[in-house]
């Protein structure tokens, strides 16, 4: 294997990682600040722009977790990797995506922002677990 997988990954899972902590400690948080009127278009804003910046860090770490899995099933360091990469997609499909839908329908819902930055954690403890094992690599 060239150290171009290793590479793509580690760059796709420290990107992530900057993003996710910054969704964590400011953006979740500030949704209790939204006013009533605008809190459905920043919503959808807010899951519109987020997946273009998302999308491609996302599938590029979980493409490149598994191959580096493929090339050496032997690998704790691989294993724990696509590991972490379940726990932040099934959160992100599970968790996250619907209160967001539920988010945008609804209105503000101080419950479900606390539900929302609550259970972002996993997905925020993930993807830094994630950049340790990747660091690691090199």
């Amino acid at each position: 294997m060239t150290d171009a997988i290793p590479i793509a990954n580690a760059a796709a899972t420290w990107s992530m990682v900057g993003v996710i902590w910054l969704i964590q400690l400011l953006v979740y948080p500030s949704f209790r600040d939204i006013e009533s009127g605008r809190f459905r278009e920043a919503m959808l804003r807010h899951q519109t722009l987020t997946g273009r910046v998302v999308i491609l860090p996302m599938l590029l770490e979980l493409s490149t977790s598994l191959l580096l899995l493929i090339s050496d099933l032997g690998s704790l360091f691989a294993w724990l990797g696509v590991i972490c990469v379940g726990v932040w997609g099934f959160s992100t499909v599970l968790v996250q995506v619907p209160i967001h839908t539920r988010l945008a329908e609804s209105g503000p819902d101080a419950a479900l922002i606390d539900r929302l930055v609550k259970w972002n954690w996993p997905r925020t403890i993930a993807w830094t677990a994630h950049g340790v094992i990747v660091a690691t690599r090199f």
